[in-house]
């Protein structure tokens, strides 16, 4: 049987699809790259850079916690005004420029500046909340875009999973060399302060350009994403769009909760248990992350081909064994007696086990999220893309609000400051020459070990609740939320054919 030749709108539309299969995915790693810096390592820069009161700690904590609430309070809002924007560059490619350029002036404010005490908490808590303005509009405008370049479930598939990988791609890099070069030995100009100033200013400049390639290369299907467009929707309104999708609402919940669980590891904890077991060596830390984030880019390209062969809910099911079974060796590597490099080693191994099955959750409830603009077609009539995709961030910015409440809480039960600021105070001594690298870093071994005279060292109960909060609660919310998605979530993959084929048919 001869075969119909394309008809020439088809053929453009795959052409326009392979490339911004290219530039959509570019475009974060610079971001991801920034996302890295302030969500896992910002707590770590204060509390290892300068010495603070338990007044100031307090402060700074709720300083963060305040701004990430107002962040994913923020994300509904600004989801509403991209759904409303007009421009000739569409209604997403504005707000991205505009806050990568923006948010690269705040990381450079916030990691270069040389105040102390409460000048310094001040300057924090207003550059903290600027970064929460100026990122959200980056973030809402560069993941609402995905519904406007693809509708079918491949073709999302594809657009996410490939976004991710390049996103893993920047916060993986940015996880690797940020330890490396800014703690120990490897400290750019020998000291972590001035290291983090130097990391920042370089993140600031490469991520507007990854986000060119967002910006100039990608084609929106317009057609699509305007042919249902309203008069403005208030807040009331916006909130009120959110709450009446009984399936986000529950996708919602289920990924909050995941992601409390997720970041625990990488908000903070992991590294501070890892100095304080294994030694005050940025290396460590990133030979950590470099294997243990390793396993994910396995899922990062595969998993459009793994999504067509197992249902999610059956795919979740088995990396939730996978996840529970790394937690279990991570603890046992603290537990049982000492094995030398074993210990560190078996660490290791069961941190890259339970990423790889927190990453796959990840990936799955991305895709759940997306899938709810066409429930909410379905029900409602309208789409509501950016009002819909804002609630990824939102989520991932509540969550990053407990994980610090949860990190500085565990910090100060622990009495971790205790010992934080005794390297901090190192830290500037060596910045302002008042001793040499070497003698830093032989007495900041003593506070860590008590292998100096006048330090008693961390002791094993302090680092074994360290590993407790970064094993125990994560694997325990994880099996929480697997549950609630097998009996709440419903748009299981028949489920959405079924939608998108009666959606078809109405048009």
């Amino acid at each position: 049987m001869k075969q119909e030749p394309e008809s020439k709108e088809v053929s453009v539309a795959k052409n326009a699809t392979k490339k911004n299969l290219i530039y959509y995915p570019l475009g974060t790693v610079g971001r991801d790259a920034v996302f890295c810096l302030i969500n896992s390592y910002l707590l770590t820069f204060v509390l290892f850079t300068r010495p603070l009161n338990g007044a100031q700690v307090a402060a700074i904590t709720g300083i963060m916690i305040a701004a990430r609430i107002f962040d994913a309070l923020n994300d509904p809002i600004m989801g509403n005004i991209i759904e409303r924007t007009r421009s000739r560059y569409g209604k997403f490619k504005p707000w991205l420029l505009a806050g990568g350029l923006s948010t690269s002036v705040v990381i450079y404010l916030l990691f270069n500046v040389k105040l102390q005490g409460w000048s310094f908490v001040w300057f924090f808590g207003l550059m903290y909340f600027a970064f929460s303005i100026t990122y959200t509009m980056s973030d809402i405008s560069y993941w609402g875009m995905i519904p406007a370049l693809g509708s079918d479930a491949d073709a999302r598939n594809q657009f996410t999973s490939r976004a991710t990988l390049f996103a893993g791609i920047g916060s993986t890099l940015a996880s690797i060399l940020i330890p490396l070069f800014t703690t120990g030995s490897g400290a750019i100009g020998g000291s972590t302060s001035v290291a983090y100033g130097w990391i920042a200013l370089v993140i600031a400049i490469l991520a507007p350009l990854f986000i060119l390639f967002t910006v100039c290369g990608v084609r929106e299907h317009r057609e699509s994403t305007d042919r249902s467009q309203k008069k403005k929707v208030s807040l009331t309104q916006t909130f009120k769009i959110i709450l009446r999708n009984d399936q986000l609402v529950w996708v919602a919940v289920i990924f909050l909760i995941q992601q409390i669980g997720n970041g625990l590891v990488i908000g903070g904890i992991g590294s501070t248990y890892i100095y304080f077991t294994f030694g005050y060596d940025g290396g460590l830390y990133s030979l950590f992350t470099t294997v243990g984030m390793s396993a994910t880019a396995f899922l990062m390209i595969f998993y459009p081909m793994i999504s067509r062969r197992i249902h999610r809910k059956k795919l979740l099911g088995i990396m939730s064994v996978i996840a529970a079974a790394g937690y279990a060796m991570m603890l046992a590597a603290g537990v049982l007696p000492a094995m030398g490099d074993g210990s560190f080693w078996l660490l290791v191994t069961g941190y890259m086990l339970s990423n790889f099955g927190q990453y796959c959750f990840y990936l799955v409830m991305m895709i759940s999220i997306m899938n709810t603009v066409e429930y909410n077609e379905y029900k409602f009539g309208v789409r509501e893309e950016g009002i819909i995709t804002s609630l990824r961030p939102f989520i991932t910015k509540m969550g990053s609000a407990l994980i610090v409440a949860l990190t500085s809480a565990t910090y100060l039960i622990l009495g971790v400051t205790d010992y934080t600021n005794q390297i901090s105070a190192l830290e500037q001594e060596c910045a302002q020459g008042l001793i040499t690298e070497e003698q830093k870093l032989s007495q900041i071994s003593g506070v860590i070990f008590g292998t100096a005279e006048g330090y008693a060292g961390v002791g094993r109960g302090k680092s074994l609740g360290l590993l407790i909060a970064m094993t125990v609660l994560p694997c325990v919310l994880m099996l929480v939320s697997f549950f609630l998605y097998r009996k709440k979530y419903k748009l299981d993959e028949e489920e959405y054919e079924r939608i998108c084929g009666e959606l078809k048919k109405r048009e």
